[in-house]
């Protein structure tokens, strides 16, 4: 059997879960078949297909993120990398966030994927890493990329509403005063606006009168796991068709 040609680079803070479930589950990584205790409940058991790919990098900025024990773990292994923001700067005292960012895309690149994946990245990027993936920077020497990496993001809200940090407890909140009356998640394009990328799976989130926002929350986290593995697939069919 030829190894799969259409390669992702994903990059987490946690358990990366959605989305190597749904490799695994495609190429029957033995080693990736249990999920952890952690999972909730409402996880979807057997998550969408993602034919003819490989991980070839899952990369954290949390060195204890499950998602790298998962990688570690799978048969073959999926090659890992931690680098975190804090301890980089502290071992580089002239260095930026700018600089770390462009450290990180370094890392991506040199793992030759056809697209980068930030399922559950808890960092905001600046430009230094797409300066990196769009080839207008050099990542190796004087090497640049000659063709720009596409990457996608998950975000927990609807185009447009609650970019950055903190999206799901101010959709609770504005729900609460009345200003909204759903939210949602969505997959989107990376550019250098926060979450203003183009999106390319857009789904609405219920949030009901009374519940609490772990309710609310749990229920959102599991349109997230379905919704990230089905933007991949597309952004992937439009880069590198089965």
């Amino acid at each position: 059997m030829s190894p799969p040609n259409r390669r992702i680079a994903v990059l987490i803070s946690g358990s990366g879960i959605s989305i190597i479930s749904a490799l695994s589950h495609t190429l029957r990584l033995s080693a990736l078949q249990k999920v952890p205790t952690s999972r909730p409940s409402s996880m979807p058991s057997t998550p969408p297909a993602l034919p003819n790919t490989q991980i070839v990098l899952v990369l954290s900025n949390r060195k204890a993120a499950y998602g790298l024990t998962r990688a570690q773990q799978a048969r073959p292994p999926i090659p890992t990398a931690y680098l975190a923001l804090q301890p980089y700067l502290k071992a580089h005292p002239s260095k930026t966030r700018y600089d770390y960012d462009v450290e990180v895309a370094k890392l991506v690149v040199k793992s030759n994927p056809h697209l980068v994946v930030l399922a559950g990245w808890m960092h905001i990027m600046s430009e230094g890493f797409l300066d990196v993936l769009n080839g207008e920077k050099p990542y190796d020497g004087d090497a640049k990329v000659t063709k720009p990496i596409p990457v996608i993001n998950l975000h927990p809200a609807l185009p447009g509403a609650f970019d950055g940090a903190h999206a799901i407890e101010r959709a609770y909140e504005a729900f609460q005063k009345g200003e909204i009356k759903h939210s949602g998640v969505m997959v989107h394009r990376v550019v250098r606006e926060v979450d203003r990328g183009e999106p390319i799976l857009v789904q609405e989130v219920e949030i009901k009168a009374g519940e609490p926002i772990e309710a609310f929350e749990e229920r959102l986290h599991k349109t997230e796991w379905e919704i990230i593995v089905k933007g991949t697939a597309t952004a992937l069919d439009q880069i590198a068709p089965v």
